[in-house]
């Protein structure tokens, strides 16, 4: 093998390395708390969607990864949809429906799947997402932007 072709063999490995490494990064949603984050004992590190964006009337999965440094025994999810920022839905669902309680102090995922609507609009939305305890007190607060899209008009047969 000759030298330049081995250095582009390297070239093309190295390529496909670094792509694999940033490939993940390229789909981050970005989260905001809805306050300081030190006020809460749930700390969000992430939010995964699956399909990102989300295709309508189709199934979409919502992962939170998230830690607390305390136990939490029960409490409720409280979800807020809003579409050019007037909330178009509301749904609140038990924190022990979503994850198995008591919650551990540690690192955990609270997954919420649902299936959109065939008719919601297409576009940008922001999702508001508050964890309260048993008492009502707030765990954690975040908000993210997500996008549905129109499904496939060709069925899978």
């Amino acid at each position: 093998m000759t030298m330049l072709v081995h250095l582009k063999l390297n070239f093309i490995v190295l390529c496909f390395f670094t792509l694999l490494l940033l490939l993940p990064f390229t789909q981050s949603t970005d989260v905001k708390y809805c306050g300081q984050t030190d006020e809460y004992a749930v700390k969000v590190q992430g939010v995964e969607i699956l399909p990102d964006p989300v295709v309508r009337g189709k199934p979409a999965t919502f992962n939170i990864s998230a830690s607390t440094g305390q136990a939490i025994s029960s409490g409720k999810v409280v979800i807020e949809v809003y579409y050019f920022g007037v909330r178009v839905h509301t749904e609140t669902h038990d924190l022990c429906e979503e994850l198995s309680c008591p919650v551990s102090a540690g690192n955990f995922v609270l997954s919420h799947t649902q299936t959109l609507p065939g008719i919601t609009p297409p576009g940008s939305y922001n999702l508001k997402m508050t964890i309260k305890d048993d008492h009502n007190q707030k765990l954690s607060c975040i908000s993210f932007n997500f996008k549905i899209v129109f499904g496939s008009l060709v069925s899978a047969s």
